[in-house]
């Protein structure tokens, strides 16, 4: 039998669950945990035994206190320590949240990325908020204040163009798409929602030979029009959904839901892995979808 004491006792216990779940989402996970998310492949199109690893870090979203410079320092002193070949940065670096004590200056977080070291150097592309955030970009069509940050601290920004890597055990094409989501409507066209600036098609054409092509592309929505051509797709943008369940997401901002919410997607002999990503948007919470660094070994 119920008592009005077990009932009582019940519901202080549950209030007090709910409490440390909710600290552990709001002050542990976002500010504290850093993972190393491991994937090994051999993608189609990828040669056997040609090695390469690939540190991917994406949606930092600099801001107080959630992602300052000085712990954007320090995830790029692990990235560092990771011996990946090449570091690809896969957008998202303003931060796009209501809820912060302060704002990371472009030139403060880029100059923080900059410490970011690999034999094949640190390749970049841009998100959604890196658009969103920029009023003038908005109207112009760029160039972003990120953008141009990312390029003065020395890092290669990739807009709808693709580069021919050289490394030991032979080469490949880096390829970055301009983002997907990167204009906001305007009032009187609301209703055709966001305007993209990506170009798959001319993007891959500037591939000139039979070398593997790896791609990044900020949301994964692009995925199921990426062509076999294409051997690996890196994207970031969802945060792994940022609460996740038993690896359920119940909000994921995706077209496809949790269909590319996270993690290695293989699909029709194609291959895509989704990073969880380092910092929050909308709301600084996570759990289940700690931050993390996304490596990737191929061959």
């Amino acid at each position: 039998m119920l008592t009005r004491r077990s009932f009582l006792k019940a519901i202080g216990g549950s209030t007090l669950v709910g409490l440390a779940l909710g600290s552990y989402a709001f002050a542990v996970e976002p500010l504290v945990r850093l993972r190393i998310a491991r994937y090994r492949l051999q993608p189609a199109g990828w040669p056997a035994g040609r090695r390469l690893r690939i540190a991917a870090l994406s949606d930092i979203h600099a801001c107080e206190p959630w992602m300052s410079a000085a712990r954007i320092r320090g995830i790029c002193a692990r990235a560092n320590a990771l011996e990946a070949d090449i570091i690809v940065l896969l957008g998202d670096y303003v931060s796009g949240m209501r809820f912060r004590t302060g704002d990371v200056a472009a030139a403060v977080w880029a100059k923080a990325l900059a410490d970011l070291d690999a034999p094949l150097g640190v390749h970049a592309i841009l998100g959604n908020h890196d658009w969103w955030d920029d009023v003038d970009a908005q109207r112009t069509r760029g160039p972003t204040i990120a953008g141009r940050a990312l390029q003065d601290a020395g890092i290669a920004v990739y807009s709808n163009r693709a580069q021919r890597i050289e490394t030991p055990g032979g080469p490949f094409w880096l390829a970055g798409l301009e983002d997907q989501w990167a204009l906001l409507p305007r009032e009187e066209q609301a209703r055709y929602g966001m305007t993209g600036l990506d170009d798959l098609d001319g993007t891959l054409a500037t591939v000139t030979d039979d070398e593997p092509v790896v791609l990044l592309a900020h949301e994964p929505d692009i995925f199921p029009r990426v062509p076999s051509r294409v051997s690996l797709t890196l994207s970031g943008h969802t945060h792994g959904g940022q609460v996740r369940v038993f690896g359920y997401a119940p909000v994921v901002p995706s077209a496809y839901g949790n269909r590319y919410a996270y993690g290695h997607v293989s699909e029709g002999g194609r291959d895509i892995v989704i990073s969880g990503g380092l910092g929050c948007s909308i709301a600084p919470i996570r759990f289940g979808s700690p931050p993390e660094i996304t490596v990737i070994d191929l061959g």
